[in-house]
């Protein structure tokens, strides 16, 4: 037909497929008028692409909004046969939820402001619904764990508030994020724990075989995406039972991005249990048509094998934007940081320091460092912190146990007020030039000084099991079941976890917890 050919030869002037042609030109005819972003929006196609439809249909205007008559369209598609958009797999049960799709509109616009150096994008409200549902219809809650490795678009309140009896974990490098999920859990009454990651340094201890199924939507780029789904493997309880929902979208216009991005799946040896097109939908991301695909993951037997292999293969640099795009250049290579750590003397060299550098002195990667405590007591240690892994600072400084450290940093540091606040029971800090210096300070004799201190020294261990035994060193009639329910009464976040997996927001409540522990412990014993 006339019709058919005309989409056709559209379709072939912009790029796109003649359905998805077809689909622009029947949005564009409805009679309403149609922004820009509108139309990315509401046909899951690329703005590039709709832009190019625009330039060959020529639309009637009224500034920034536009729209077809039903003549033009009719010119150009026959009207009974426009396509029809498949149903989603839990569309039909998303009406019923419009109460959750309401608060989580509430939530999502109260979130902290997306950051283009960390690819963030807000999702709508319906579609972390529907990955709630998705999960629910697939079996796994309620009664089961699952771990969201990051969370911008604020899913895991929306599973929380959906199956209640569920238990959720969320790992992310994004402070704001982490405070703001704790408090609206907090406000609502949810189940959700919070831990800091920067997932290049590591999962956190306490989520290693923790879910039953782990959600993620990372950067959209080869190696955003193999290292995020990595972290989810090694976060399952059972990788051959478990499954991973994966966020990602690319534009109909580069095809062999897509390529790269699943043979970064394929080379960990996941099989595509499902895919659904389109099913995640953004508040912006309007190159790649402001939507993006649901994949469903499973591991297999040579799964976990692969993530072993290839985990620390991953570069640092795994976003599209900012010190840590995937095109920017990393590295301590500064001749001036260079010489300032020759000055210090190091016994210790933390990360990754050029070759040839101080060929005598040992040297520690940054993912070790954070994982287990160093073995020798050195007296002087030199971090190199690289661009986009600055909020590793505090950690990296807890991490240590050396009377000097100094951290160079590969962009000039910014405010260290939060960080010195927060570290001022071990450390005083200090800028000089381009490094922050940790100087280890005495013990203090006031007791709740002391077991802050001693909590804050042994930051790799268990925060629960230092923090009950300083109570029954303070007061000798305690057990260890008292003291342990005494700390989780006053800091139910802290079980199980280690004091480097804190976000910071708790790091700053640790202190008055302490105190009031030592109080309550008094009057126990």
């Amino acid at each position: 037909m006339e019709e058919e050919q005309n989409v056709r030869n559209l379709a072939a002037a912009t790029g796109l497929d003649p359905r998805r042609a077809a689909e622009v030109l029947s949005v564009l005819g409805d009679g309403s008028w149609w922004t820009l972003p509108d139309l990315v929006r509401r046909t899951a196609v690329s703005r590039r692409s709709i832009e190019a439809v625009l330039r060959e249909v020529h639309p009637e205007r009224s500034g920034d909004r536009f729209r077809l008559s039903q003549a033009r369209v009719r010119a150009l598609i026959d009207t009974g046969r426009r396509p029809v958009s498949p149903a989603g797999p839990v569309d039909h049960l998303l009406s019923g939820h419009a109460d959750l799709v309401e608060r989580m509109a509430k939530l999502i616009a109260g979130a902290p402001r997306a950051r283009q150096a960390l690819d963030h994008v807000s999702a709508t409200p319906e579609t972390v619904v529907r990955r709630a549902l998705l999960l629910g219809a697939r079996s796994w809650p309620p009664g089961a764990r699952v771990l969201c490795v990051g969370d911008h678009d604020l899913t895991s309140l929306a599973i929380a508030s959906l199956y209640p009896g569920t238990e959720i974990a969320v790992a992310d490098i994004d402070e704001r994020i982490l405070a703001y999920i704790d408090r609206c859990a907090a406000d609502l009454g949810l189940s959700v724990r919070t831990r800091w990651a920067d997932l290049r340094l590591g999962l956190p201890p306490s989520l290693h075989g923790y879910a039953d199924v782990t959600v993620t939507d990372p950067p959209y780029t080869p190696e955003g995406i193999g290292l995020f789904v990595a972290r989810c493997v090694e976060g399952l309880q059972d990788p051959e039972q478990g499954r991973v929902m994966l966020a990602y979208g690319a534009s109909e216009r580069t095809p062999m991005l897509a390529l790269k991005v699943q043979s970064s799946l394929y080379d960990l040896n996941l099989a595509y249990e499902a895919m659904y097109p389109d099913l995640n939908r953004y508040f912006g991301a309007e190159a790649i048509g402001s939507a993006a695909d649901l994949y469903i993951l499973r591991p297999t037997t040579k799964t976990k094998p692969a993530v072993a292999a290839r985990v620390e293969r991953f570069a640092a640099a795994i976003y599209t934007h900012g010190p840590q795009a995937v095109e920017s250049k990393t590295g301590p290579g500064d001749e001036r940081l260079l010489a300032q750590a020759t000055d210090f003397a190091p016994d210790l060299l933390v990360g990754d320091w050029p070759a040839g550098f101080l060929p005598r002195t040992p040297r520690v990667r940054l993912a070790t460092w954070l994982a287990k405590p160093y073995a020798a007591a050195p007296e002087r240690v030199a971090v190199a912190v690289p661009a986009g892994l600055d909020a590793a600072l505090p950690r990296l400084l807890l991490a240590a146990r050396a009377d000097h450290v100094r951290a160079f940093i590969a962009e000039p540091p910014g405010d260290v007020t939060e960080t010195a606040a927060l570290l001022s029971p071990v450390y005083e800090i200090s800028v000089q030039g381009a490094a922050v210096d940790a100087v280890r300070r005495p013990p203090a004799g006031d007791p709740a000084e002391l077991l802050l201190r001693r909590l804050l020294d042994r930051a790799h261990g268990k925060l629960v099991n230092t923090w009950r035994e300083g109570l029954i060193g303070a007061h000798d009639g305690l057990t260890k079941r008292q003291a342990r329910d005494i700390v989780l009464r006053f800091a139910p976040w802290a079980d199980g976890v280690t004091a480097l997996e804190l976000p910071l927001h708790r790091l700053a409540e640790l202190g008055e917890a302490v105190r009031a522990t030592l109080r309550e412990a008094a009057e126990a014993s």
